[in-house]
């Protein structure tokens, strides 16, 4: 009789894990469905906000601040957020801020990283660079501007291709894409 009880409650264990592995896979199948059909409505929404904001700092305690009149965010990318008339202030810990304006941006939420395009000014002391293009990665440590830069300073006006700049130490590297064409440097004074 013992024997038979053993059983009896092996047997009832055994169907309850069956019963509840069977359940799991099939709420998860729903689930997966689900997802899959939301994805597929949002293929076509977006989220637009007004008055966008974001301030981050890194280990080294330089703080980071975005904001643009307009953020749009791709529900299929949510880590991604595209600006519309977009100022960055850049507070460095050792070094004096920058300050960078655009038309547009990509921004990402993750890892602060951001695209500048159309109409770049970055401002630094009493230096300006303008151009089409600037990537920003706080993770790198540096910007790369390109498309038609333009440095300007108290002394000197300097055109070039691209110009890569080490946030930490300043260091800057200043090109042309072509070897036959030369970095433009012209006198003020």
């Amino acid at each position: 009789m013992r024997a038979k009880v053993i059983r009896g409650v092996i047997v009832l264990f055994f169907l309850s894990i069956l019963i509840i592995i069977y359940l799991k896979i099939f709420k998860k199948n729903q689930l997966e469905e689900i997802k899959l059909n939301d994805r597929v409505e949002s293929t076509y929404n977006t989220n637009i906000i007004d008055g966008v904001k974001y301030v981050s700092k890194d280990s080294k305690g330089n703080e980071y601040i975005i904001s643009a009149q307009q953020g749009e965010i791709d529900f299929l990318q949510t880590n991604i957020i595209f600006l519309k008339n977009v100022t960055a202030l850049i507070k460095l810990n050792n070094s004096n801020n920058i300050t960078i304006t655009s038309n547009y941006g990509k921004y990402n939420i993750d890892n602060f990283d951001t695209i500048f395009s159309e109409n770049v000014i970055i401002e630094y002391l009493d230096g300006k660079i303008t151009g089409g293009y600037l990537d920003f990665s706080i993770k790198r440590n540096s910007m790369i501007i390109s498309k038609n830069i333009v440095y300007t300073n108290l002394e000197n006006v300097l055109k070039a291709d691209v110009m890569e700049i080490n946030i930490e130490t300043k260091d800057s590297k200043i090109f042309m894409y072509e070897d036959d064409k030369k970095v433009n440097i012209k006198s003020i004074n």
